[in-house]
């Protein structure tokens, strides 16, 4: 029997299945709908919404400390940024990575050994995917190499929300804890601000999916997630009854233990000044009443 604390992709290594999700994900590489925009290209000699080829585009790695507590624990999150994105959000702070691919191109090999090094070297407590959408199949192939050299750290999806459910019921068993973005309630603001015309209807399935296989939150003794659902909202100035359709989404329709996180961080930056009502922070009013609105719901909360 499986112990909890194993990553959900062990089973499948053992069961041999976690190659036959290699195999049937990179044949999107030559004809590539991994996320709703389904551009349908050869990315081996074509370039669709994302930009990105075939070959995984890594800017950065290492232990982050400014996770949710539950992923950071006492040695931090083991962040791989990759680059480029399947969304164009206006306001985006990694603009650099998103819009413009920074990063080394690498292997898949390489990719792999970058999990294990996040694991055995700096002891991390997961392996946090950052914008992982379009990179499924390098991601699978790595985890594949790495899994049999040892890898045991559960498996973080930290994307936009803006994701296909066909490539979610494919990571299904191997993703142990998903992270999406809700950032949109309202299908107007999804394509003024990200060049995304139906971010809401595909966000709300894919977080039913994601919920469905992974269920609400789950900590161990150690205060470190090792299962479930968590989901992030950065609340838009002028946005606070979007923001409180998406909590209430998230009350009705999901999981009441999986954890959200309602952040105030937002500013203005990249191309954010195009568009006046954005082109501020958000005040305290405007998020103390998001707060309080979110904890009537009895939502399970970060802040809390």
């Amino acid at each position: 029997m499986q112990n909890k604390y194993e990553p959900a992709y062990s089973q499948l290594l053992v069961e041999g299945k976690l190659y036959e999700k290699v195999r049937e994900a990179k044949e999107q590489l030559t004809n590539c709908n991994l996320c709703p925009h389904e551009c349908g290209v050869n990315r081996k000699e074509n370039l669709g919404f994302c930009r990105a080829t075939d070959k995984v585009v890594v800017a950065s790695f290492g232990p982050h400390f400014g996770e949710e507590a539950p992923l950071v624990g006492k040695n931090g999150s083991g962040t791989i940024f990759f680059g480029y994105c399947n969304m164009r959000c206006v306001f985006c702070q990694n603009c650099e990575l998103s819009f413009g691919g920074e990063g080394d191109i690498i292997s898949n090999e390489d990719l792999a050994q970058i999990m294990l090094t996040l694991q055995n070297q700096y002891q991390c407590h997961n392996i946090n995917l950052v914008t992982p959408t379009h990179f499924v199949p390098n991601i699978l192939e790595a985890l594949f190499i790495a899994a049999q050299k040892g890898l045991h750290l559960p498996l973080v999806y930290n994307c936009g929300g803006y994701e296909k459910i066909e490539t979610l019921i494919l990571l299904k068993g191997v993703i142990d804890i998903y992270m999406p973005d809700f950032k949109y309630h309202l299908a107007e603001f999804g394509q003024k601000y990200s060049k995304v015309r139906d971010y809401p209807e595909k966000v709300k399935i894919a977080l039913k999916e994601m919920d469905f296989q992974v269920g609400g939150l789950k900590i161990n003794e150690k205060g470190v997630a090792y299962r479930g659902l968590i989901i992030r909202h950065l609340m838009m100035p002028g946005g606070l009854e979007d923001t409180k359709e998406i909590l209430k989404f998230i009350k009705e329709e999901l999981s009441s233990d999986c954890l959200v996180n309602l952040m105030d961080q937002y500013y203005p930056t990249h191309q954010a000044f195009i568009f006046k009502e954005i082109s501020r922070r958000l005040t305290s009013q405007e998020y103390k009443e998001a707060l309080l609105f979110a904890r009537n719901l009895g939502l399970r909360l970060v802040n809390d």
